[in-house]
């Protein structure tokens, strides 16, 4: 599904520049639950970033669904966006000003569905989370885990076949934490392929398989139910 090859990120740094990724490479099969861990700076983040298209890289191979990735415009990398990918952030990103029912009916605005049948397919999403009563309540007015669980299914509703999540647990409690990642199990077990940034090792190990990164390199690849360990460096 997803396959980088010898990828380079880096950012200017006033008179230098910040080599975020460094020569990375990496394979994402279809149906995988995996974590992405390092610490702060490690270039997680930016990995998925340029994974779902949210940012360029300067050097290197992208394919994405054996498509060659590379000087999209910003047009061409929307489209892409939205037929593939599902996005789940720390902060939730839920427009304040708006329900639960039209944050998650949101991204069906932007693929021209009517508004009722939006609505309807959102309200749909809220009942598998446990949230149909919550449809009319705004962001401020829902816990942590709630918003997330909102922020999860606005993810999916144009059914995407990769959830990119960054550090989605990182705002919540202990037991929030669980009742989210098992979430995003079940949501792998429909054969979505999930890709989770976070620096917890608990969180980690719910995932089938750790790439860990270090000062922009990967330096160590496991898969968790193998207990298979790729040494890299």
């Amino acid at each position: 599904m997803l396959r980088i090859e010898n990828i380079h990120k880096s950012y200017p740094m006033g008179k230098s520049k910040l080599h975020a990724l460094k020569g990375v490479s990496l394979t994402v099969n279809d149906g995988e639950f995996m974590s992405i861990m390092g610490s702060s700076g490690s270039g997680k983040s930016t990995l998925l970033n340029i994974l779902g298209l949210l940012d360029s890289f300067d050097q290197g191979l992208y394919y994405l669904d054996n498509l060659v990735i590379q000087n999209l415009t910003e047009t061409r990398a929307a489209f892409y966006r939205n037929k593939y990918f599902g996005f789940v952030f720390q902060s939730f990103n839920l427009i304040s000003f708006k329900n639960a029912m039209e944050n998650i009916a949101l991204p069906l605005y932007y693929q021209g569905v009517s508004r009722k049948k939006r609505n309807a397919i959102a309200l749909e999403y809220l009942e598998r989370m446990g949230l149909r009563e919550w449809a009319n309540h705004l962001p401020s007015e829902l816990s942590g885990g709630q918003k997330q669980r909102v922020a999860i299914a606005r993810a999916l509703v144009t059914q995407p076949k990769v959830i990119l999540a960054d550090e989605p647990t990182g705002a919540l409690d202990s037991q929030t934490s669980l009742e989210v990642m098992e979430l995003l199990k079940e949501v792998n077990r429909e054969g979505i392929t999930v890709i989770i940034v976070t620096h917890e090792h608990d969180i980690s190990q719910m995932t089938n398989r750790i790439v860990r990164l270090r000062d922009g390199m990967i330096i160590e690849d496991i898969a968790v139910e193998k207990k298979d360990t790729i040494c890299l460096t």
